[in-house]
């Protein structure tokens, strides 16, 4: 099975895409097929023993159009970055490959997501191109949680055992100047050789605890691409050397170079420098818990029947082992082990961790389970639909990745000022170092001491960690709750969405018609009345005949005998129970069959208005009343709608229904704009006119129809209940059919920007204000002077500051109407 997405040429409209689709969905081994008109992109799914490509790009060729070389998705996991500036650096290495229409890095997961056309490069191609920039990449599978752990491990080891070397170096180094007791035989006037070897002796180990920094921040710059593990190197290494020129002059005689080392000054910026990243590292996990989660879901082991007839037994076989088709039980307490459809027993299935839905749902026989979820409390027995990677908690893992490893446009901004900001940053450190020197008339001493301040204090960590973070925890928060959202493009446009406009069918309603009103003339009672409609209707294929049978059956009526059925097209039905003529249909009909009607006619009328379709019911001639279906609202429809208007959003519904049918359910919800009489293929167009008006718009629908208008939209937002066509073309997936997840996407997505600019702003003020004092600026005026220990603890914490806003999301929770 292929699954990748094929640039199409010739698109001008909706119609053509539709075309596109419909041709691809109509061949052999095509799993699912949609088209995306923005981006003119054929999204397919197909098995590759059954359809070539070369077949598949003749099919749209003859259908009109054209298409260019396939696009294929590969994520790997990058090494060695630490900072913006290393990010800047792989996506420009790859982007400037053949053939790669895209690169995107994030910082927080390590990870590199390429699009890329299969005919021009390869996976291979991108791997090295990471590793000539000086970085390594790795296959997503090769790059496993265990390497994290790991990574963590020796970060945290790194940190105590600086720590033990670190802290009397410090000691030595400043008690003296503070007042603290210093062993005589350490005394710097009285044995200058002794206390500066000593202090070299302790700073040896942490600089090669420290020596990663070293290792890639030089390899950085030595291919021109400096970064932050680039000036921890030089600012340490400009310290460390003076103090090594300073301890030479002591053993040649110059013992007041003893008071002007800075040992302590590298050991301290490298042992903050090490616990900032390992708890950068910490956090940066807790940012990707939803992940994590959804991974922990996925049972190990399954029980399956195996054998035939009547020597069938249960085996437990490894998850891996399971196969679509296979029959398997499940008892109470334990996890579903995949997709699939109930054969046999009925329970309750607690599947809150996947969709967000807090109560159990009843399933028996027909109804589908999905992998994961609970079995409270029935046994039951459940054929296999999908395994593996086509699982629904395999692509919810797929998705949450996805948007995970995505950019939103506000990042850019952040991009293009870390792709300049390290640079930037050196060439201010030996500008203020030399005008210190040069016009201040201060000592190179004081001038070296500005330079370390510079470099250290200004990694743009927190810049690269502003975004990707919020981002993490914005879209696991989201999968929590059961709303999916696909990029961080989606997530950004979410917010700003004007118009929200619903499909009817199956989104603001059930999709289905039920019974809503059952009106006996006197004389006759709602039992009966349901009884002898549900009788006749028994023999019907009708969807409202069905509703009408489906309602006796919920009130446990018994139906009655019934022959010579007979369905009128344009009228309604008839037939015979107990001898005597049954008629169920429209006004106009029993009027034709002389039966009266006008005591009915009012009531059936206020039906109408109400949207909702009366059904005249009469037996032996005479009309007993009328029974009324529609296609019920959700539940949650009107508390929806209210809850959008009160966040500024105006709503609109878009149906095939008449005007006057679509005004009722309008009324009823509080829809603000009807669009009527639309037909399928021309919903993406009316989406088109209200974007046309200035509208940012977002379309909420379910079925294979709305695929082009939630393509055409802004933020197209599908129901999780829906089609896999409808689910591809969308933007965000709630996997709910709770329309309170509407309002729920777009809070959250509210709530993910307003993060990722606190983000922004605190990260952009850190470097802003710490540049110019640590380059001096306030000790021009008389102020103190920032100490290179300070700079590097300010700096490690900027990041950190950064991650703990960003984990301020994990709270977030749906506002309720």
């Amino acid at each position: 099975m292929i699954e990748t997405n094929y640039a199409v040429k010739g698109m001008t409209c909706a119609s053509c895409a539709q075309t596109v689709e419909k041709t691809a969905n109509t061949l052999p081994g095509v799993e699912i097929a949609s088209v995306n008109l923005a981006t003119e992109k054929l999204h397919i799914r197909y098995d590759d023993q059954q359809l070539q490509e070369a077949q598949l790009a003749q099919a749209i060729a003859d259908a009109g159009y054209q298409m260019v070389g396939s696009q294929q998705k590969a994520a790997f996991g990058v090494k060695g970055m630490t900072c913006a500036s290393c990010v800047q650096t792989v996506e420009k290495a790859v982007q400037r490959i053949p053939g790669i229409h895209s690169a995107a890095v994030n910082l927080a997961t390590e990870r590199l997501t390429v699009s890329y056309d299969q005919t021009m490069t390869s996976p291979q191609a991108v791997m090295k191109a990471v590793k000539d920039a000086g970085y390594e990449a790795q296959s997503i599978a090769e790059s496993t949680q265990d390497d994290k752990a790991s990574q963590l491990q020796q970060l945290w080891r790194r940190f105590w055992l600086s720590a033990i070397f670190t802290v009397p170096l410090f000691y030595l180094a400043m008690g003296e100047m503070i007042g603290l007791p210093i062993p005589s035989f350490l005394a710097p006037m009285a044995h200058p050789a002794t206390f500066v070897t000593v202090q070299f002796l302790l700073v040896i180990p942490v600089m090669l605890l420290g020596s990663p920094f070293y290792q890639a921040g030089f390899k950085a710059l030595s291919k021109g691409h400096p970064n932050m593990d680039s000036l921890v190197a030089l600012g340490t290494s400009a310290a460390f050397l003076y103090s090594l020129y300073g301890t030479i002059m002591v053993y040649l005689g110059t013992i007041h170079y003893a008071m002007h080392l800075y040992y302590e000054s590298a050991a301290v910026i490298l042992t903050l420098i090490t616990l900032g990243k390992y708890l950068e590292a910490v956090s940066k996990g807790k940012t990707s818990e939803a992940i994590k989660k959804l991974m922990d879901l996925a049972p190990k082991k399954a029980r399956v029947l195996r054998g035939m007839g009547t020597d069938v037994q249960e085996v437990e076989v490894p998850i891996e082992e399971v196969a679509a088709g296979d029959l398997l039980v499940v008892r109470p307490g334990e996890k579903i082990p995949v997709d699939g459809v109930v054969t046999s027993g009925k329970s309750a299935i607690d599947e809150s961790m996947i969709t967000g839905e807090s109560l159990p749902i009843e399933k028996q026989a027909g109804d589908k389970v999905i992998g994961a979820s609970i079995n409270k409390n029935g046994t039951f027995q459940y054929e296999a639909t999908t395994v593996g990677n086509d699982s629904t908690l395999a692509q919810i893992i797929q998705l949450v990745e996805n948007a995970q490893g995505s950019k939103a446009p506000i990042a850019r901004m952040a991009d293009k000022v870390s792709g300049v900001f390290v640079p930037i940053v050196i060439g201010l450190a030996l500008f203020a170092g030399l005008a210190w020197f040069f016009l201040g008339q201060e000592s190179w001493i004081f001038a070296l001491t500005i330079t370390i301040s510079v470099l250290v204090i200004a990694c743009p960590c927190a810049l690269g960690l502003a975004t990707p973070t919020a981002i993490m925890v914005g879209t696991g928060k989201g999968a929590e709750n059961g709303v999916l959202i696909k990029s961080g493009d989606a997530l950004e446009t979410a917010r700003s969405v004007t118009t929200i406009v619903f499909d009817k069918t199956g989104t603001i309603t059930e999709g289905k018609p039920a019974v809503t009103d059952l009106l006996p003339i006197a004389g006759h009672t709602t039992a009966e009345l349901l009884q002898i409609a549900a009788s006749i209707e028994k023999g019907s294929e009708h969807p409202l005949g069905e509703a009408i049978v489906a309602a006796a059956e919920k009130q446990q009526l018994a139906l009655l005998p019934a022959s010579d059925f007979a369905a009128i097209p344009g009228h309604g039905i008839q037939g015979i129970i107990a001898g005597e003529e049954i008629l169920l249909g429209n006004q106009k009909w029993l009027q034709q069959k002389a039966i009266p009607v006008s005591d009915l006619s009012a009531q059936a009328m206020q039906l109408a208005e109400n949207g909702k379709t009366p059904m005249y019911v009469a037996h032996g001639g005479v009309a007993i009343g009328l029974i009324a279906v529609a296609d019920t609202i959700k539940a949650s429809s009107r508390q929806a709608i209210e809850r959008l208007h009160t966040m500024g959003v105006n709503v609109a519904m878009i149906t095939g229904d008449n005007a006057k049918t679509a005004a009722a359910i309008a009324k009823q919800v509080g829809i603000d704009q009807v669009i009527s009489d639309v037909l399928p293929e021309d919903k993406a167009q009316q989406v088109a006119y209200l974007q046309q008006s200035g509208q940012r718009v977002a379309m909420v629908g379910d079925g294979i129809n709305d695929a082009p208008a939630l393509a055409q939209a802004d933020v197209g937002i599908a129901i999780g209940t829906g089609t896999d066509v409808a689910i591809e073309s969308a933007d965000i997936v709630l996997m709910r059919s709770d329309l309170m997840d509407v309002p729920a996407a777009i809070e959250l997505s509210r709530a993910t920007i307003k993060n990722i600019k606190e983000n922004l702003f605190w990260a952009f003020a850190y470097n802003v204000l710490g540049i110019p004092v640590a380059m001096g600026l306030l000790h021009l005026f008389g102020g103190p002077l920032l100490n290179p220990m300070i700079a590097g603890a300010a700096m490690s914490f900027s990041s950190v500051s950064v991650l703990l806003n960003a984990l301020r999301l994990k709270r977030f929770k749906p506002t309720k109407a």
